[in-house]
């Protein structure tokens, strides 16, 4: 008997799973053969308004499909929520049917986002070009904004090959900017948070001012409540003049295999931005990234571990032709150190080229490749290959490492070890009054004034293979491993957890000797 029931229990169990999936719906909508006195479950039968799709509450597992080549003026704010079944999430997917171009949603700027989401979960949106460009700009428009407030934690949120365009925000940050994708969680009822956000194979095009940022509970206070599994990868983001991509408030978001290039010049004098860069972050891991261009009058650097970050980790990435510089480390020191200091980030195994001319602005003359500004703690820099070709005679800033402070305590415990220092010409170093900087088996060539004192310094051409075929993309790098005899081979120190792999994926044994830059 009691085996009787267990068989009808899983059985019941299993009917209910499926029937789940058999409840729904698969919608269409087109706004040239479609009608809203239609049911919309099929390409026959399709609705015609974004306002039909926003009054409907969706159900898990629901498919809402726009025709392709089809166009809407408005907001698309979709409700309802997915769910997780068995471990499995049933997200509501938003996606295109058909041959031909994505299908456009243009909010026209008389909204603040084309697409918002509110308070829901487990969505999944494809294929869709997104814009809203207004006859004047206004801050905070942004063309994807997802939002919680008061909610508890939203999962499973991905954003998957969408073409966002043509955002004409602010160009002021404080005033609330403008971005192509953003994502805020809120609330003091109840702690809100994003778990499982994926933004994945993107195209963003002169989103004013930012690409894709995300704002969050980044204080270390009693709000402290970080968004977890945050994935941003394979993202194009061109001719945008702020921010790249920026997480706030998030615990081991990674940021891999996206290209910021061609930034556009339009930001007023004293505007700061940088490319890729975490603030208030846990453990960020930022890699095999490409970042050129940077025009910003202010900062204006490939990439930046900012504010109140613990252990970020930027490698394998490549920076070039940057304004501003390679990189900037940097805290503001006027907080609690309870409540904020950049600690612990780690630099290794990237390659920077050409980085650091910015010739225009109040700020001109001010561009080193590392910018390094306190309170920072404990910051490792190693295997990195730095190539500045030649600065022009003008007034550009010639400096490598420019150690700083933003109003309160001066850099502590900053290493460098097997890095390439290679200048055509000369450079400089300003040291200020940090303290216990250490340098160890460095490579410098060209002529380095006040250099760091590094009892195993190699002096010398690096012997790279072609090192001046230097042009966009990866596949073109290869130049930067050293010839056969050169100084670089066996000559650097070893370095435990050191991520395993160089620039070009060999693995890094744990045994022999170690090598000088990005090749092992």
């Amino acid at each position: 008997m009691r085996r009787l029931v267990s068989m009808i229990l899983v059985q019941l169990a299993v009917l209910l799973f499926f029937s789940s999936f058999v409840s729904a719906t698969t919608y269409y909508v087109n706004n040239v053969d479609g009608n809203d006195t239609n049911n919309g479950t099929s390409p026959e039968q399709s609705w015609k308004s974004l306002k039909k799709v926003n009054d409907m509450t969706f159900k898990p597992a629901d498919r809402i499909l726009f025709a392709a080549n089809s166009k809407y003026t408005g907001q698309l704010k979709p409700q309802g929520c997915g769910d997780l079944v068995n471990e499995e999430p049933r997200p509501i997917v938003i996606d295109m049917y058909g041959k031909g171009k994505k299908p456009c949603i243009n909010a026209q700027g008389e909204y603040q986002s084309a697409l918002y989401f509110y308070n829901v979960e487990y969505w999944e949106v494809n294929n869709l070009e997104i814009t809203n460009k207004g006859a004047e700009r206004k801050a905070g428009r942004m063309g994807v904004y997802i939002h919680i407030k008061d909610f508890g934690t939203a999962h499973h949120i991905h954003l998957k090959n969408l073409f966002v365009h043509d955002i004409n925000g602010s160009l002021i940050k404080r005033q609330g900017a403008g971005h192509g994708i953003a994502w805020r969680n809120e609330g003091k009822q109840k702690k809100s948070r994003f778990d499982d956000l994926l933004i994945e194979g993107c195209h963003l095009v002169r989103c004013e001012r930012n690409g894709i940022m995300g704002f969050g509970y980044w204080k270390r206070d009693e709000s402290w409540y970080p968004s977890l599994n945050v994935i941003i990868r394979n993202n194009l983001l061109e001719e945008i003049p702020g921010d790249g991509i920026v997480p706030i408030g998030c615990d081991g978001a990674l940021v891999e295999h996206n290209v910021m290039r061609n930034c556009t010049r339009i930001l007023p004098d004293g505007e700061a931005a940088a490319g890729i860069w975490s603030w208030g972050c846990d453990n960020t891991i930022i890699q095999f990234n490409e970042v050129s261009d940077h025009k910003a009058p202010w900062d204006g650097q490939g990439f930046d571990s900012d504010w109140d970050c613990r252990d970020t980790i930027i490698q394998y990435n490549y920076s070039h032709d940057n304004e501003g510089g390679f990189l900037l480390i940097c805290n503001k020191g006027d907080a609690a150190e309870s409540i904020a200091i950049n600690t612990g980030t780690i630099i290794r195994y990237n390659i920077s080229i050409n980085d650091g001319l910015r010739a225009m602005g109040k700020h001109a003359g001010f561009s080193p490749c590392f910018h390094i500004s306190g309170p920072v703690r404990n910051t490792r820099i190693y295997n990195n290959i730095i190539y500045v070709p030649g600065k022009p005679d003008r007034q550009i800033d010639k400096t490598m490492i420019k150690m700083d402070n933003w109003g309160g305590p001066w850099p502590e415990n900053t290493y460098f070890a097997n890095n390439i220092f290679y200048v055509d010409g000369s450079t400089k170093y300003d040291w200020g009054q940090s303290i216990n900087h250490i340098f160890e088996n460095n490579l410098y060539y060209g002529k380095h004034e006040n250099a760091p004192q590094d009892a195993n310094a190699v002096m010398g051409d690096p012997l790279f293979v072609s090192p001046r075929s230097v042009k966009a993309g990866f596949e073109t790098l290869r130049g930067f491993m050293p010839k056969k005899g050169s100084p670089c081979i066996g000559t650097g120190t070893h370095i435990e957890n050191n991520g395993g792999r160089d620039f070009w994926g060999n693995t890094i044994t744990e045994q022999g000797p170690r090598n000088i830059g990005a090749y092992e």
